[in-house]
């Protein structure tokens, strides 16, 4: 379709070498074919090429100094993208590779990921090139503090509002909110993922990964399956990782699997959940502790990773949970899941499949959960801690579990019967990207040109 690929070009042509945006835009552009020849008003409003730029971005030094006293430069990001159906939301990264193409590429799917959840939430996403491993918590602090005092001035309850993401967890949350709250002399909900002792929600912490579990249960229940009994395997060990363990051994399955950079641990009698968030949550440590504490489990170190691939997706397993990062599952990593049998995908972190693996997915017709679609329970958990704020409420883990557990279901069926409108019931990839998108482009066209 011409339209499209004339909006693609001009993509490469304004934002270059963003490669991890152009590949979610293009997955996104593809999947909108249909709508645009149905629906020609979208093209005349020219949604797609506004919606493609970012209302606005920020970017921004972050000076602080080190144990040592020496000054630090980092790089800060704030994109908000779209706010169509309510205040930014998405979170912040601190990892070394974030840079301009990441934070975009993580704001326009957040774009549409929050869109599915049917709440009122707009999509942005920020972050920056910090590392917080092997920093003191003193360094992370000064850090934290030195990012919020730019920061500030773009966010707000009802105007930005955002999470944590990979290398941000609630003590980077705690340093954040404490610096704003300094500054502006305003306690309010600008931040979630926030302690339960000043704000929090119960249930944010384990929302992303109990949510990607719920969307798989959905995928299997409507062909008449389920995870019961069932060998899964789960590709990272922080947040997400830790609590879609928790949530498949609530549904009696058996996870097998955990990953991390240094890397990846197996153990065939199921992955032991107490000794992981020790490892990971509170000690802070590489899965090399797992195995010294579990010597039964096997350790594959990255140096013994198969050629082109990752050896967490060599574990034969009915079901498959990539909760780590980008692009972390490639085209042959996808031929071996599904040569040893495996029947699901829902993904748990952002576009964690190449465009190669997606599609290899989708020709072999399995339960495939896109990140947009799968990963939504993280973002839905935080509008539910923004209503809490927002209503000087707490409310109990089973009411917040319970609304996760519906969004989650309503997410599934908006993205299936969206792709079963167009032709397509199996592919939940263009359900996800069209129900998304249609909701805000038509919010957008009633809102006006602005």
């Amino acid at each position: 379709m011409p339209y499209v690929k004339n909006v693609f070009a001009y993509l490469k042509r304004t934002s270059p070498a963003q490669s991890e945006f152009y590949q979610a835009a293009e997955e996104v552009l593809h999947s909108l074919r249909p709508l645009m020849e149905r629906y020609p008003r979208y093209r005349q409003y020219k949604i797609i090429e506004q919606i493609v730029e970012p209302e606005r971005q920020i970017l921004f030094r972050v000076a602080w100094m080190d144990d040592r006293g020496e000054v630090q430069v980092n790089k800060g990001y704030r994109i908000e993208f779209n706010s169509a159906l309510g205040p930014y939301k998405g979170g912040l990264r601190f990892h070394p590779s974030v840079n301009a193409g990441v934070i975009k590429f993580l704001g326009f799917e957040q774009i549409f990921k929050n869109a599915l959840t049917g709440l009122p939430i707009g999509g942005g996403k920020g972050g920056s090139d910090f590392d917080p491993k092997g920093r003191s918590d003193a360094e992370v602090m000064r850090f934290c503090q030195a990012f919020m005092a730019e920061l500030y001035r773009h966010i707000g309850p009802n105007t930005d509002v955002p999470a944590g993401d990979i290398g941000v967890g609630a003590r980077e949350i705690g340093y954040l909110f404490g610096k704003y709250k300094k500054i502006t002399n305003r306690f309010e909900g600008v931040l979630t993922g926030k302690s339960l002792l000043w704000g929090g929600s119960l249930g944010r912490k384990e929302a992303t990964g109990y949510g990607a579990v719920y969307f798989a249960e959905n995928m299997l229940r409507a062909r008449g399956q389920t995870l019961e009994g069932k060998r899964c395997t789960v590709s990272g060990s922080g947040n997400v990782a830790i609590y879609t363990i928790e949530k498949l051994y609530h549904k009696g399955a058996i996870p097998v699997t955990v990953s991390d950079s240094r890397g990846t641990i197996y153990d065939e009698e199921g992955i032991d959940l107490v000794l992981l968030k020790e490892i990971k949550e509170k000690r802070r440590e590489s899965l090399t502790e797992y195995h010294k504490a579990r010597p039964s489990a096997k350790y594959i170190p990255l140096s013994e990773y198969p050629e082109d691939g990752a050896a967490v997706w060599s574990i034969p397993c009915f079901a498959a949970f990539p909760s780590a990062t980008q692009n972390e599952l490639n085209q042959k990593d996808a031929k071996t899941l599904l040569a040893n049998g495996c029947e699901c995908i829902s993904e748990g972190a952002n576009m964690p499949s190449t465009p190669e693996a997606v599609d290899t997915f989708l020709a072999a017709k399995i339960c495939y959960g896109p990140g947009k679609a799968a990963n939504a329970g993280g973002v839905a958990c935080s509008q539910l801690e923004m209503a809490q704020n927002a209503s000087m409420r707490s409310w109990s883990l089973e009411e917040v579990d319970n609304k996760l557990e519906q969004i989650m279901q309503s997410v599934h069926d908006t993205a299936s019967s969206t792709a079963e409108e167009f032709g397509e019931p199996t592919n939940l990839v263009l359900g996800a990207n069209i129900a998304g998108f249609r909701r805000v482009a038509d919010a957008m066209i009633e809102q006006g040109l602005v």
